[in-house]
C-alpha cells in the first residue's frame, strides 16, 4: 500500500497529470474514429516519447490503450459501425437499443461498467500480479488449444435460432480465420494469388462491412417510418439507464469483469477475445437468450466491462514478466526499452516509482475518461437527430475512411465493401453476425496451438491431456458440445 501511495505521489505531479489527460483523451478520439485503432496510435506517437521521462511517456501511450475502449462504444451504439476491434460486439445489442431510444442508456450502462471493470482491473494489477504471472507460464500450446476449443463451442450457445445456422456460421467464421498464410509453414492459403490477402482478412475491413455496411444497405432500403427512431431524452435524468436496466447490468459487469481480467493475462488475449467470450456466456447463461441480438442490456455490459478489464489484464505479464500480451503491449514494451528501463520482477526492486507510477496514473485515467464520456452522453445521443438521408452517407464515408486509415490498402475497402454486401444476404435471411466473428477471432488461435502441440509431442495427441489445465478446458468443451446438442435444446431453438 505504501508502494502505491507513492505512485499516486509521482502520478499527481502537473507534468504526469497532464500526459494521463492527454492519453485518455487521445485514446476516446481514436477509438470513436473507426479503423484507426490504438496499435497505429501509439507506434506513430512512440518517437514523440523519446525525449520525454519515462514514467510519463508510458502514463500517456497506456492511456491510449485503455482509453479507445471507451471511444470504440459511442459508434457502435449510435452507427453500427465499430470504433475499434474490441467494441465489435457491442454493435449487436447496443445498436438496437439505440433503435429502440435507448441509446442514451446504452452509453451510460458501457461508461460505468467500463470505469468500474477498468478500476477492478487496476487493482488486480496492484496485488495480484505476482501470482498471476506465474500462473500464466503455465499455458502452453496444448492449454491455449483447448482454452480455444472451449470457447467454440459457446457457438452452440451464441444463438437462439436453429443449431445448423449457428453451425453454419461458425464454419464461415473459421473459413475466413484460415485466409492467408499457414501459421507454421507460411504456405499461402486461400489467397487466390492476391498478394494483400497474404496476412489474411483483417479484422476491421471484415468488421466495418458486415455491420457498419450492410446496415447502410438496410438504411437504403428501409422507409421513412421503419427508420424513425426515438427523439433523444430531454435533461440528464433521461439519459440515464433504468432501474430495471440498471438492475440487469450488474450480473454481466461482475461477470465480465472477472473473465475479461483473466483472457487479458494471456498471450493472444487482450480487451478483443475478452468481449466475445462475455458475450458467449452472457447468452448461455440468460433466461432470455433471444433477446440477444435485439437490445439485451446484458450484450452491452458484459463485454464492454471485459473488454476494459481485458486491457488491465494485459498489463500483468507486461510489467512483471516483461512479456507483452499482444501487439499493443509489445509496442509499450519497446517504449520501456528505448528508455532503458526492463519490465519484469526486477522493476519493482529497481524501478518502483515507473511501475507504481503507471498503475495509479490507470486509476486516475480511469476516472478522467468518466468524467470526459458521461457528461458527453447526451450530446453523443444528438446524433440520432439527424436526418437519415443525411445520417446514412456520413456513415458510409466514415466507414470507408476508417477501413482504409487502418492499413492504407485499398483492398481492404473493398473487402470491407464484399462483406457489406454478404452480411445484408446473411441479415436477411436471419443468420447472427457475432457468431462469424467470434469464430474468426478464435480460430486461427485455436488451429495455431494445436498445431505447435502436436509438433512438440512429434503428433502426440496425448499431450492435450498431460497437464490439469488442458485436461479440465477439454471437459468443458465436450461438457458445452454435449448440452448444445441436447436434444430439449434443439426443439426448443427449432
Amino acid at each position: 500500500m505504501e508502494a502505491l501511495l507513492q505512485g499516486f505521489a509521482v502520478t499527481l505531479s502537473l507534468d504526469n497529470l497532464f500526459y494521463c489527460f492527454v492519453g485518455v483523451l487521445l485514446g476516446t478520439v481514436v477509438g470513436i474514429l473507426p479503423g484507426l485503432g490504438p496499435l497505429t496510435t501509439i507506434a506513430i506517437l512512440l518517437p514523440i516519447t523519446f525525449k520525454m521521462d519515462v514514467t510519463s511517456a508510458i502514463i500517456m501511450l497506456s492511456g491510449i490503450y485503455y482509453g479507445v475502449a471507451y471511444g470504440g462504444t459511442v459508434t457502435s451504439v449510435l452507427m453500427r459501425i465499430p470504433g475499434e476491434a474490441s467494441s465489435v460486439v457491442t454493435c449487436l445489442d447496443g445498436y438496437e437499443m439505440a433503435r429502440k431510444g435507448r441509446a442514451g442508456a446504452a452509453l451510460g450502462i458501457a461508461g460505468i461498467g467500463s470505469f468500474f471493470a477498468g478500476t477492478v482491473g487496476v487493482i488486480g494489477i496492484s496485488f495480484l500480479s505476482p501470482p498471476l504471472a506465474e500462473l500464466v507460464l503455465k499455458f502452453g500450446p496444448a492449454e491455449y488449444a483447448m482454452l480455444m476449443l472451449a470457447g467454440l463451442t459457446m457457438v452452440t450457445y451464441m444463438s437462439s435460432g436453429s443449431l445448423a445456422r449457428a453451425l453454419l456460421m461458425a464454419a464461415f467464421g473459421l473459413l475466413l480465420g484460415t485466409v492467408g498464410s499457414d501459421p507454421i509453414s507460411m504456405t499461402p492459403r486461400l489467397t487466390f494469388g492476391i498478394v494483400a490477402l497474404g496476412d489474411g482478412v483483417n479484422l476491421v475491413p471484415l468488421a466495418i462491412g458486415l455491420f457498419g455496411l450492410s446496415e447502410v444497405l438496410f438504411m437504403a432500403r428501409q422507409t421513412a417510418e421503419e427508420m424513425k427512431i426515438l427523439p433523444a431524452p430531454s435533461g440528464v435524468l433521461g439519459f440515464l439507464p433504468s432501474r430495471e436496466e440498471a438492475r440487469r447490468s450488474v450480473g454481466p459487469t461482475l461477470r465480465g469483469t472477472a473473465l475479461g481480467f483473466l483472457v487479458g493475462l494471456l498471450p493472444g488475449g487482450g480487451a478483443v477475445l475478452a468481449s466475445f467470450l462475455s458475450y458467449a456466456m452472457e447468452r448461455k447463461l440468460s433466461r432470455h437468450p433471444e433477446e440477444f441480438g435485439k437490445g439485451a442490456v446484458e450484450g452491452v455490459a458484459g463485454p464492454e466491462s471485459a473488454n476494459n478489464a481485458g486491457t488491465a489484464g494485459a498489463f500483468v505479464p507486461l510489467l512483471c514478466m516483461g512479456i507483452p500480451a499482444n501487439a499493443i503491449t509489445a509496442l509499450l514494451l519497446g517504449a520501456f526499452i528505448i528508455h532503458g528501463v526492463t519490465p519484469g520482477p526486477t522493476i519493482l526492486e529497481r524501478q518502483p516509482q515507473v511501475f507504481w507510477g503507471v498503475v495509479a496514473s490507470m486509476y486516475i485515467g480511469n476516472v478522467m475518461l468518466l468524467i470526459l464520456n458521461l457528461p458527453l452522453v447526451g450530446l453523443f445521443v444528438r446524433i440520432l437527430q439527424i436526418p437519415r438521408a443525411y445520417l446514412t452517407p456520413m456513415i458510409l464515408v466514415v466507414c470507408l475512411i476508417g477501413v482504409y486509415s487502418s492499413s492504407s490498402n485499398p483492398v481492404d475497402v473493398a473487402i470491407a465493401v464484399l462483406f457489406g454486401f454478404v452480411g445484408y444476404g446473411l441479415r436477411r435471411h436471419g443468420f447472427d453476425l457475432g457468431i462469424v466473428i467470434l469464430a474468426y477471432v478464435l480460430g486461427p488461435i485455436f488451429e495455431r496451438s494445436v498445431r505447435q502441440a502436436l509438433a512438440i509431442s512429434d503428433g502426440d495427441p496425448t499431450i492435450f491431456f498431460h497437464s490439469t489445465l488442458s485436461t479440465g478446458f477439454a471437459v468443458v468443451a465436450v461438457v458445452l458440445l454435449v448440452l448444445g446438442l441436447w436434444p430439449k435444446r434443439r426443439a426448443r431453438a427449432g
